[in-house]
């Protein structure tokens, strides 16, 4: 390609709103433009670069025996509503209706369209395990879109859906999924830290994110120093340390208070005691059944709502209760009771059985107990691990957990009997001739999230350092002094002499064009190799590698070599 007829230049200035990294550079370099917020047009270097990289994905996903396929992008909406989907998504529809009058969601995800297809083909235990994929545009009406190709509106998406006979078979296929992804992620230069993370209102014990270490990324993690253990913070699991277990059990008591005492910190100030000696209590309400629910946890620790309710199998379900919500079950902030409330739900976190002799819990205006022990003096309805992880506490192994953000490029999770289950006749046949639900899983990877990490781990101040295997083009040729007519019969001669031993190369072919800009424009679209054609190199050229700053005067031929090895 000769960059004088190259659609889409180079462009000194950002976009206003460009705070990342790989935003400014992929909209400098030529590579995106912005249509409306959260959607891009992928110019032709961006669109080299995106088909690389979903051929990479393309040969290991068909090296682990997966098959591609593509679905319609418009899905019918009732299929959506056999798994009210419509309605717990964790994103917005975006729907049309057709002039039948027929009613279509634009596809978020296609586990749906995926289990339609496999159940109109009426498949038998023979055809297990399988996993078929594809390639295809996805629509979230994000909220807000941000950070270039990081949170879009609309995307290219690998997605695959694995169908099993039992979860013995689904493992296996899990597995393989992870294995895959570890080698598609090695081979596009990105080193990703396997996250355990949250399946939502599906449940399941596995999910995992493919994640980037990067500062700008959104996804919050905690990690140890060894790499053993890494988990969301949503779902990450830590050890309880026993706050005081030497100390002899009292008898709990009411004891009188003094008025001012409100706060947390007001009971610290006054008992001249750490917080972990202290029972909390936070309130929360089912927003669609309006059921109070008090999780009881230990001073020093915080509620995670999210584990609070997958405990009550009401993912997506608690909102923080309200001033009127305490008041309808006879309390106030502040005066929040342990046990006691009528028409609530208590659930308890496993720390209150650490402390000996808690301080709280039946908090008055002049009182409150003393000596409080749990499964003693009260018992919640659940026990279990409600407890957000913060750094510094430590892993279930012992070791500090370290918090950690970074890019979510991959997923890989559990689906199991949840959409051939609500979907009618998602079946196969078993060997004994009975109807069996699949077991299913699912794994997904953003084509532009990816690119977006790549450019972000790839970079240097004067611009992007593509990869090689997936860089737009291998060489970068650069003509100066094209005015004399024989250096520009050599330059042409060279690109030729590349393109037919196979080689991809961008020709920097304009005459009027000061050799400082080229080669500004050269290290900014980040292309592996840059060629030089000069009055100086003769019947040479200069060879430099984009990530390094030597440069070397050398034949054509030894170029060619070097470039394929």
């Amino acid at each position: 390609m000769r960059y004088s007829k190259l659609f889409g230049k180079t462009i000194k200035i950002p976009p206003a709103d460009a705070i990342n990294r790989s935003h400014i550079l992929l909209y400098q370099a030529g590579f995106i433009r912005e249509s409306t917020a959260g959607r891009y047009f992928f110019l032709p270097l961006g669109q080299l670069v995106q088909q690389k990289i979903m051929a990479m994905i393309k040969k290991e996903m068909d090296k682990s025996g997966a098959q591609e396929m593509l679905s319609p992008v418009l899905h019918p909406l009732e299929l959506w509503r056999e798994t009210n989907r419509t309605n717990t998504t964790g994103f917005e529809l975006t729907k049309v209706v057709d002039r039948r009058k027929g009613e279509f969601a634009l596809g978020g995800t296609a586990e749906e369209m995926f289990v339609d297809v496999v159940r109109k083909l009426r498949l038998s235990y023979r055809d297990l395990p399988l996993n078929i994929y594809q390639f295809s545009l996805k629509f979230r009406d994000e909220l807000r879109a941000r950070g270039g190709l990081l949170r879009v509106r609309e995307f290219i998406m690998k997605d695959a859906y694995s169908f099993d006979k039992d979860e013995t078979g689904f493992k296996i296929s899990y597995d393989l999924m992870a294995k895959t992804y570890k080698k598609i992620f090695d081979q596009l230069s990105l080193k990703t830290i396997i996250v355990e993370s949250d399946n939502g209102y599906i449940g399941g014990e596995y999910c995992h994110e493919f994640v980037v270490e990067s500062p700008i990324g959104e996804t919050k993690f905690l990690t140890t120093s060894d790499g053993f253990y890494a988990a969301h913070q949503d779902v990450a699991k830590f050890k309880r340390d026993m706050v005081n277990e030497n100390e002899p059990i009292m008898s709990m008591k009411i004891i009188q208070q003094p008025q001012w005492i409100k706060t947390m910190e007001d009971n610290i100030k006054h008992y001249k005691k750490p917080k972990s000696y202290f029972l909390k209590n936070v309130v929360y309400k089912n927003r669609i059944t309006k059921d109070i629910i008090i999780a009881v946890i230990r001073g020093d620790l915080e509620v995670n709502k999210m584990k609070l309710e997958h405990v009550l199998n009401l993912v997506g379900q608690l909102n923080e209760a309200s001033l009127d919500d305490l008041l309808r079950i006879g309390t106030k902030p502040g005066y929040v009771h342990s046990w006691g409330h009528k028409n609530v739900t208590y659930v308890a976190d496993i720390s209150l059985k650490t402390v000996t002799n808690f301080i709280g819990g039946q908090k008055e205006d002049e009182t409150d107990s003393i000596n409080v022990n749990y499964g003693r003096d009260f018992k919640c309805d659940y026990e279990d691990d409600i407890a957000l992880a913060q750094p510094g506490h430590l892993s279930e192994s012992g070791k500090e957990l370290i918090l950690k953000r970074g890019i979510e490029v991959g997923n890989i999770f559990q689906l199991g009997y949840h959409y051939s289950k609500k979907m009618k006749d998602a079946t196969f046949t078993n060997f004994d001739g009975q109807l069996k639900p699949y077991y299913m899983g699912c794994y997904g990877i953003g084509i532009g999230r990816t690119m977006a990490a790549i450019v972000e781990v790839h970079n240097d101040k004067n611009g992007i350092i593509w990869p090689q295997n997936i860089a737009p083009y291998q060489v970068h040729l650069i003509g100066l002094d094209l005015q004399n007519d024989a250096i520009q019969k050599q330059a042409v001669k060279i690109y030729h002499n590349l393109l037919e031993k196979g080689i991809e190369v961008l020709f920097d072919d304009r005459i009027d064009i000061r050799a400082g800009q080229k080669f500004a424009e050269a290290d900014l679209i980040g292309i592996p190799w840059r060629l030089l054609v000069s009055t100086k190199t003769g019947e040479n050229v200069e060879l430099k590698k984009r990530s390094e700053t030597k440069t070397e005067v050398i034949s054509i031929e030894e170029t060619i070599k070097l470039i394929n090895q």
